[in-house]
């Protein structure tokens, strides 16, 4: 149908937007979760596969604006993805990939083609703040430390105004958290 007039155009272009659905969030449950830093990073450093705004480094403090970098298997979640997770009280944004993500535990994962994602098992893998001259088993034993024993909720898509927790020092590592 062609529009008569501007106004009809308008009107037309007015009704589209104002019933268009909203992205809305969605909860991933029983998602494992993990952790790593500079020294488990492949290879070693804070280069992350993905550039979504922070120039292919791994860093955020955990709010919407500046979320976690996190990783998981490749179509696992979307690439730049924004997520929300209950558990640590803060945003994550895939901006990486991970190996470990896409392997079940072992001995499981001696059969490679048997992984997390292919079971369509959520793995997330969180940047802990690291840095080249840190030892590397106190960073490891950090995110040892840090990793929950039980599967946690994820929410996709979340809002910009979820609580986010306030940084303090005493973490697991050197006074830096994640």
């Amino acid at each position: 149908m062609k529009p008569k007039s501007i106004m009809t155009t308008a009107a037309l272009a007015l009704s589209t937007q104002a019933t268009a659905t909203p992205t809305s969030c969605s909860t991933v449950s029983q998602v494992t979760l993990t952790f790593y830093g500079w020294p488990d990073n492949d290879p070693p450093s804070a280069e992350i596969a993905y550039d979504c705004g922070r120039g292919n480094k791994a860093g955020g403090n955990g709010t919407y604006d500046n979320p976690l970098t996190a990783a998981s298997a490749p179509g696992e979640f979307d690439k730049c993805e924004i997520a929300y997770l209950p558990y640590i009280q803060r945003y994550v944004r895939i901006e990486d990939t991970c190996a470990t993500c896409s392997m079940l535990p072992f001995p499981l994962h001696a059969n490679k083609a048997a992984t997390n994602w292919n079971k369509k098992q959520h793995h997330i893998d969180i940047w802990i703040e690291s840095i080249e001259s840190d030892d590397g088993g106190k960073v490891m034993d950090c995110e040892n430390t840090l990793t929950p024993k039980h599967g946690i909720r994820v929410i996709r898509n979340p809002g910009e105004k979820l609580r986010v927790v306030g940084m303090s020092p005493g973490s697991a590592y050197g006074g830096r958290y994640i």
